[in-house]
This record gives structure tokens, C-alpha cells and sequence, in this order.
């Protein structure tokens, strides 16, 4: 284990988290919010020479093999998660260190769940530094640090690759640190698009800033208590579109960029994970239509809402609480699926969940036709019996992780529905549950033992579950693998 290394890299990231303290500090110093102005800068000072204790000088031996890179994702997302939380609770608007860690967390893994039953009494700077986290975690903060900090190519592969979501992570050009600033090029891009748009549109600056950070990392935190409720229709559309568009793999638009159409449009996980929202929004429009509102209004909330849980932004326009028993089931089997693999949204993933459906008809065709030789084929691919059993690996740590998180929590005494939708929001990233985690509700209602089972199930979602169990065992002291 090079553990020189692992400092020097979680040195690295936490320097770097000091210069994104800068634009909640400019934000705070441009609306006289003083006290969250000696917060950030403060932070950010602490982080600048604990990041520089931390490194030391540069190891002679940077490689990394795949262990470590485990072990340095998941322990560089705790030490992030801590820093990022220390302003908000010396901003004195989180007097409980859990529930800033909880909320930034929440930031971080792009998941939006709060415990603020108020949003609109925060400081300005604490409202960006809210939904900067989001931008920040979308992409991978690990991503962003390889396209500035130069590694050993398979070293970086396996950071890429630890902190990246979906089944398989691979490079789009030779050199990994290319892909990372090819990735983030066109994450930036994307975002500054939507706000523009955004702004076009009538909606505030400072809003817009938000919410470009908010969708571009689907995460879901805003700067109303209302969410996206009391925002003009145009507005609505616009994060409707986006919030799909950030769900699809980053792969396609890479192929769009390189002027390969045609391959792009092949994506075969983006035309099933296009298909589920057409046909959910179908099913919900016409569940929820009662004449009270225009057939385009509704259709407009059911698409939102169809949205926001599939890419697990977690944005309402509406109490979907109050919709019909199969509409909301509708939106809890969405909270599972999520989105594309190598997107910023969370879930199981569309391309998991095609694999073993199409690994579920093969054995079907076995079981009838024994000597049938046939392969399950996914985008033109022969799906490889290593990618079967990582994706059966992650259900069965994915299954297990989930039962017991909701076994734990119960212990709070709340009923099945908010402890299930609880975990099930916070594992795949999402955000609002139902009952009383719903919409319109937060999750302060548990107890500093529960956010914190859920702030780890929040890091486990977003990390792909195995970086967390890894660091959680013992086995990675004292085996090397690759």
C-alpha cells in the first residue's frame, strides 16, 4: 500500500477544496455577510496548510494499483465531506457538526436531501456554497483533480475508475488526464448553456447560478423552500431538458464532439433510458390528469417530476405526495433505476438494470433450448463474464447495505414508508423520499445515529458502494492487488 501517495493525493484534493472556498467567500463579501466571510476563508486557510502537511514532498513512487485507489476515493470523500462542512457550521446556521456534515454530504454526492425545514433564511454564501458542492461532486472532484495533477496513466485509471459511476469506466482518448479535461470541458459547457438559458428565460441571476450548479450535478438543492414550484413554466422546461440531457453518459456527447453522430444516436442505454421517461410520463400524465389543470400543465409536472427522480436531482414543482398511489410507485421504481452510467446521476443505472434483464431472458432461452449458445450483447458488445459478476457483486452489497440501513433507522420509530423511501433516496443519491421525507419535508426528523447511517449510505450511492466497503474492512492493509 503506498500510503505516501494516498496523503500526497488527499493533500492535493483538500488544497484544492480551499480555492473552491473562494466563490462562497466572494459571494458572502458581495452581500456583507461577514461572519460566512471569516467561515470560508478561514476553512480555506486551515485546508491550504493541512493540505500542505499532508503532501510533504512529491512521493518517488506514484503508482497506484487498484487498492489504493479505493482506499484513496473513499477516504478522499470523507475528508472533503468533513472540510466542506466546517463553514457551514461556523457560519452558526448548522450549530449540530452532524447536520452540517449530513448536508454537505448531501452537497457532495449530489444527493439534495436537508435537514433545514427553511432554505430562505440562509446566507447568501451558504446557498452557493450548497449548490457548488453539487457542480463539484456531479462530475467527480478526483476527475477534475487529473486533468490538473499529473499521475502515472494506470494510477489515474484507477482513481478514475473508483470514483466514476456505472458498471465500467474506460478512456475516451489514450491519456487519462485528456479524458478528465475532455469530461469537464463539456460539463462546463453544458452548465453555462443552461444558465444562459435560464436567464433568458426571467429567472434571477442568483438563481440561475444555483440552479445550473443544482442540475448539472443533478442534485436538487435550491434557494426556494418551494423548490422549482414558484418558477415561470419556461424555467421549468429548461431544467426538465437539462436534468435529462446531465443523465445521459458523458460518452455520447463525447462521440457528438468528435462529429460521430451516428454512433451517438446507437447509444443503446440512452434509447432505453429515454424510452423509461417517455413511458413514465405517459403513465403518470395520464394518471394524474383530472381536468383541474390543462393537459400541458400536467404533462409538465409529470415530465419534471419523471426528471428529476430518474437522474436523482430530486427539483419538485409539486407535492407529489399528494399524487396517486401509482404515480408515486411509478417515481419509487424510477429512484432505483436512475440514470446513465457515466452521468452525474446516481441509481442502479439504466445499463445494469438492461444487463441483467437481458441476462434474465438468456438463462430464460437456456432453460428451454439447453444447447443454445447464446451471448448476452450490450451496445454492440459481448457483455464479459467479469462485468456479469461485478454487476451481481454490486446488487448483492447494494441489497445488503440497503436492508440494513433501513433496519437501523427504524429504530427512530418512524414508519415503513419514510424509513424505506429514506434510504432509497440517500443510497441512489435522490433527495426527497415520501411520507415524512417527502417534498415538501426534510430529514432532520432522525436522530444524529440515523444521519449519520444515512450520510454513509449517501457516500456508498454515489461511490459505487465498493470504495466504502473496502475502507470499511480490514483486508486492504494487508493485500496489494491490481
Amino acid at each position: 500500500m503506498n500510503y505516501r501517495m494516498i496523503r500526497y493525493i488527499i493533500g492535493s484534493l483538500i488544497q484544492m477544496e480551499a480555492v473552491m472556498f473562494l466563490l462562497p467567500a466572494f459571494t458572502a463579501l458581495l452581500y456583507g455577510e461577514q461572519r460566512c466571510v471569516a467561515a470560508f476563508l478561514g476553512v480555506a486557510l486551515f485546508c491550504v496548510a493541512g493540505g500542505q502537511l499532508l503532501k510533504g514532498r512529491k512521493p518517488e513512487n506514484v503508482t497506484i494499483f487498484s487498492s489504493e485507489g479505493y482506499v484513496s476515493v473513499a477516504v478522499c470523500w470523507i475528508v472533503m465531506s468533513i472540510c466542506g462542512a466546517m463553514p457551514l457550521y461556523f457560519s452558526g446556521y448548522f450549530p449540530n457538526p452532524v447536520d452540517a456534515l449530513f448536508e454537505i454530504v448531501s452537497g457532495f454526492t449530489t444527493t439534495g436531501a436537508t435537514i433545514l425545514g427553511d432554505v430562505e433564511i440562509l446566507p447568501r454564501s451558504v446557498l452557493m456554497w450548497r449548490s457548488f458542492s453539487h457542480w463539484v461532486g456531479g462530475m467527480g472532484v478526483l476527475v477534475f483533480m487529473l486533468a490538473l495533477l499529473p499521475l502515472a496513466g494506470a494510477s489515474s485509471m484507477h482513481l478514475m475508475r473508483a470514483e466514476s459511476p456505472g458498471p465500467s469506466v474506460g478512456k475516451l482518448v489514450p491519456k487519462v488526464r485528456s479524458t478528465a479535461k475532455i469530461l469537464y470541458a463539456i460539463y462546463f459547457f453544458m452548465t453555462v448553456a443552461e444558465f444562459l438559458l435560464l436567464l433568458l428565460s426571467g429567472c434571477p441571476l442568483f438563481d440561475s447560478v444555483n440552479l445550473s450548479f443544482a442540475t448539472a450535478g443533478t442534485g436538487g438543492f435550491g434557494v426556494l423552500n418551494s423548490s422549482a414550484g414558484e418558477y415561470n413554466a419556461a424555467v421549468q422546461i429548461i431544467l426538465t431538458v437539462f436534468m435529462i440531457l446531465f443523465g445521459v453518459n458523458f460518452n455520447v456527447y463525447f462521440l457528438i464532439y468528435s462529429k460521430n453522430i451516428r454512433d451517438a444516436l446507437r447509444c443503446e442505454e440512452a434509447r432505453i433510458y429515454m424510452g423509461i421517461i417517455g413511458v413514465s410520463v405517459l403513465l403518470i400524465t395520464a394518471n394524474t390528469y383530472a381536468g383541474i389543470r390543462g393537459l400541458g400543465e400536467t404533462v409538465r409536472h409529470a415530465a419534471f417530476q419523471v426528471a428529476s427522480i430518474i437522474t436523482t436531482t430530486g427539483f419538485s414543482t409539486v407535492d407529489f405526495e399528494l399524487w396517486p398511489e401509482f404515480s408515486r410507485t411509478i417515481l419509487v421504481i424510477l429512484m432505483f433505476v436512475g440514470a446513465c452510467a457515466g452521468s452525474t446521476g446516481g441509481g442502479i443505472k439504466v445499463s445494469r438494470i438492461a444487463i441483467m434483464a437481458k441476462t434474465v431472458l438468456k438463462e430464460l432461452a437456456f432453460m428451454i433450448h439447453p444447447r443454445k449458445v447464446q451471448k448476452t450483447r450490450f451496445e454492440g458488445k459481448t457483455v464479459e463474464h467479469e462485468v456479469l459478476r461485478s454487476i451481481n457483486v454490486f446488487l448483492i452489497a447494494y441489497l445488503g447495505i440497503f436492508v440494513l440501513s433501513v433496519l437501523l433507522i427504524s429504530l427512530d420509530g418512524f414508519d415503513g414508508i419514510t424509513n424505506f423511501t429514506a434510504v432509497a433516496s440517500t443510497i441512489n443519491n435522490i433527495g426527497p423520499g415520501l411520507s415524512k421525507v417527502g417534498p415538501t419535508q426534510n430529514f432532520s426528523i432522525y436522530s444524529n445515529a440515523s444521519k449519520l447511517i444515512l450520510t454513509f449510505d449517501m457516500l456508498a450511492g454515489r461511490l459505487e458502494i465498493f470504495p466504502m466497503l473496502i475502507l470499511c474492512t480490514a483486508g486492504f492493509r494487508r493485500k496489494r492487488w491490481n
